[in-house]
């Protein structure tokens, strides 16, 4: 472990101050992880996921968005291009 933090740049911190552990950023994006599912219930459920495919889509062009009609509400799902497009959307969005 102390190698691993001599060896990395003073600018680069993936190591843990408190128990040492090291986080490898592959170990946490997966590539593969590019759908979003979002449940919306109540009477404006689908104007919500609209308000979100549209977002979605101004932000990161051609998705893939299929709603689906659930008891009391809907279930949205995005499919993004790369895992990376879904978590920044996330983080913009509180999702």
């Amino acid at each position: 472990m102390k190698n691993i933090q001599k060896a990395q740049s003073n600018l680069v911190n993936d190591t843990c101050t408190d128990c040492g552990s090291y986080a490898d950023i592959g170990a946490v994006i997966d590539e593969y992880d590019t759908q979003l599912v979002i449940e919306r219930v109540g009477d404006d459920a689908k104007e919500q996921a609209q308000q979100l495919i549209d977002l979605a889509c101004k932000r990161f062009g051609d998705l893939q968005c299929l709603v689906s009609e659930t008891e009391g509400g809907v279930s949205l799902t995005i499919t993004f291009n790369y895992s990376a497009e879904k978590m920044i959307f996330q983080l913009e969005n509180n999702l």
